[in-house]
């Protein structure tokens, strides 16, 4: 198949960026999109253009690096799909792809295709952790869950931080990813004694980081490849509500 790119090419942060066109001929349609950009890098290459940076990793949905806008989309047209995961056969023959970087006050960007997404990392180094003895793991029956805790702790703990949320949002909230952080660990027995501390330092750093507030237009969990739930949303803000009345 036959693709028409047209790619977001920028040196750094403050170079002035544009969407470059590139033509991509007998492609296989079972490739993956991530494949299909290194192909472009080989041509590139050969002909002593600079590659086009991306972000990438494992390549199996895992990871969470490889975000990007595909045609104005966060990870492209499938729902619940990471970038790495998306196919060629997605698209049709001699399509026109827009491909450009996630936008975001909070995702500088690096260059071309990379953005810094080190703003998730502060919001979790700030509070996103239980705090215990190091040591031998505990027996795993020493503390019973019920099972539906188990399932809603482990549904906020798929979160992968791609970022696509961000992206996605109007307003560039972070609030999906946030809450997800809080919430896998407030809903089990470890992540109680500090529930009250940790929600006010993830919240606070969560807006010095600049990103903006959730407007409840859900759009985030649309687009979240792991399909986070807006609930959490809503027990991060009780959360917080909560510690902020229990502080005074």
């Amino acid at each position: 198949m036959k693709l028409n790119l047209k790619v977001w090419r920028q040196k750094d942060r403050e170079s002035q960026g544009k969407l470059v066109d590139y033509i991509l001929e007998d492609l296989n349609p079972h490739m993956s999109f991530l494949e299909m950009l290194d192909t472009l890098n080989e041509k590139l290459i050969l002909t002593g253009d600079e590659p086009v940076e991306f972000d990438h990793d494992c390549r199996e949905g895992i990871c969470g690096q490889c975000g990007m806008m595909i045609n104005g989309i966060a990870h492209g047209p499938l729902q619940n799909t990471t970038t790495c995961q998306l196919h060629l056969r997605s698209f049709t023959d001699n399509e026109t792809i827009f491909i450009e970087p996630f936008r975001s006050q909070a995702f500088p960007i690096k260059r071309d295709l990379r953005v810094d997404r080190s703003a998730f990392d502060r919001i979790i180094s700030s509070g996103g952790f239980v705090s215990t003895n190091t040591g031998q793991a505990p027996d795993a029956h020493a503390l019973p869950i019920s099972h539906q805790v188990t399932e809603e702790a482990f549904d906020a703990a798929a979160c992968i931080g791609c970022g696509a949320c961000v992206a996605t949002c109007k307003n560039s909230s972070a609030a999906l990813f946030t809450s997800a952080k809080i919430n896998h660990l407030v809903l089990l027995p470890q992540g109680k004694e500090e529930r009250q501390e940790r929600v006010i330092r993830m919240v606070e750093q969560m807006d010095a980081e600049e990103f903006g507030h959730c407007s409840n237009t859900e759009a985030c969990e649309v687009e979240c490849p792991q399909g986070i739930s807006v609930l959490n949303i809503a027990r991060m803000n009780y959360e917080y509500n909560r510690a902020l009345t229990r502080r005074k």
